[in-house]
């Protein structure tokens, strides 16, 4: 094991039309105080706002058109990859990230404490306006419920997360799963990527972070649900037994407990007092008034119509649209 000041970093950041963020996110990592080398690839994804010219410092890559059987923001990946060359490690980064500046240190310090293959931070998102505020602790708190990091980090346990803002990988484990283009059409790259590594007996881990952040803010509530509902129905599979199954949790879970504490029940208002108690701390997280936790029902219900949507969208051959793209279309 290498130490850090002889480390080997390549930071690939997929970028299309990111012109707002990238100068603010690419010299983050520009300024890392790291002791090994750190070198910023930027692939450019046929940005129409000018964003590969907007960088400085870094190696801007202008990406090839998307190749048939990849999503966009992967095949980027992919190019950055190939123009790497050798590395100790791989930082694959949204290009709305702005890194702490220890960053790279701590992630490359931990997988190399730990003799770990993936190690991955969920960023603090932007959360500065009431829609944000409404959504954006409960979109972390679910992510984390359906994939706990003691679980992901478990080798007794299947499940396997990332959180694709900032993932750290070593090469030798991405070239053992077949490279990107083992999981090249998939929508969720980061879980996809963790699940296939952890298949291979990799190493994972997973945590949240409050240094680095991302700093994209969301208009309001229906750009926030566009996010959730591009991929949420190929989260489940595209299952309708699946989909039934999350709307009847969620409901169960966090609508009949204040439905029903409100006529009366004292059973019902100790299950929403619990849940709001849970929920708490990532409200907290994210700085806001405690209030805040009480909205977590009608929250939940947000994210059942955005789940629905998601799936009435690939039913008639929508699918979810990124950057421009349409993607997790019927075949």
């Amino acid at each position: 094991m290498r130490p850090l000041s002889r480390c080997r970093v390549v930071a690939i950041v997929p970028a299309r039309d990111e012109a707002d963020v990238i100068g603010e996110s690419v010299g983050s990592l520009l300024r890392q105080e790291f002791d090994g080398e750190l070198e910023v690839i930027v692939v450019d994804d046929n940005s129409s706002d000018g964003t590969g010219s907007l960088v400085q410092g870094a190696r801007v890559i202008q990406g090839a058109p998307l190749a048939d059987g990849w999503t966009g923001k992967l095949w980027a990946m992919q190019q950055g990859v190939a123009a790497a060359g050798d590395a100790d490690f791989f930082l694959f980064t949204d290009a709305d990230i702005r890194h702490d500046a220890h960053s790279v240190a701590s992630l490359v310090g931990m997988a190399q404490r730990r003799q770990l293959d993936l190690v991955s931070h969920m960023v603090k998102l932007h959360c500065g306006t009431w829609a944000e505020k409404f959504t954006i602790p409960a979109f972390v708190f679910f992510f984390f419920k359906l994939y706990p990091p003691s679980w992901i980090a478990s080798g007794k346990s299947k499940t396997a997360g990332a959180a694709g803002g900032c993932v750290l990988i070593r090469p030798a484990a991405l070239a053992g799963i077949g490279g990107l283009a083992a999981i090249g059409g998939e929508v969720i790259d980061d879980c996809s990527l963790a699940r296939a590594v952890k298949r291979k007996g990799g190493r994972l881990w997973l945590g949240l972070t409050a240094t680095t952040q991302s700093i994209r803010p969301y208009a309001g509530l229906g750009e926030i649900g566009q996010m959730i509902s591009r991929s949420a129905f190929r989260q489940l599979d595209h299952s309708v037994l699946m989909l039934l199954g999350s709307v009847l949790g969620l409901l169960v879970t966090y609508v009949v407990p204040p439905v029903l504490g409100v006529s009366g029940s004292y059973a019902a208002l100790l299950a929403w007092g619990l849940m709001t108690v849970c929920y708490l701390p990532m409200v907290r997280f994210y700085g806001l008034n405690p209030v805040w936790s009480l909205c977590l029902p009608i929250t939940a219900c947000f994210y059942l119509g955005a789940t629905v949507h998601s799936a009435v969208s690939y039913w008639m051959g929508r699918g979810g649209v990124w950057k421009g793209r349409a993607q997790d279309l019927v075949h």
